[in-house]
């Protein structure tokens, strides 16, 4: 059985690591780890399609959700520059 949903953090998150253009600073593996910390300090919040978070959240909902989010990226970048990934 696949199921087509997906955590709506997930796209939040990759979209404020390319807000702040923290593609271009950090390797591919360092931004997989920014982006599981900061998922990890993030509820689930599953949707099926891009319209159900549109068309359901408030625009205070949504703005604290972007608000939760900038706030994990950044303790999350705060973790990998104290405890630098040693391949």
């Amino acid at each position: 059985m696949e199921l087509d949903i997906r955590n709506h953090y997930e796209t939040l998150v990759r979209q404020a690591i390319l807000d702040a253009e923290l593609h271009f600073e950090l390797n591919e593996d360092q931004l997989t780890d920014l982006a599981c910390l900061a998922l990890n300090q993030l509820p689930a919040r599953y949707i099926r399609f891009q319209v159900d978070m549109t068309g359901y959240a408030s625009a205070d909902e949504l703005e604290a959700m972007q608000q939760q989010v900038r706030g994990a990226i950044d303790t999350a970048l705060s973790h990998l520059q104290l405890h630098p990934r040693v391949d």
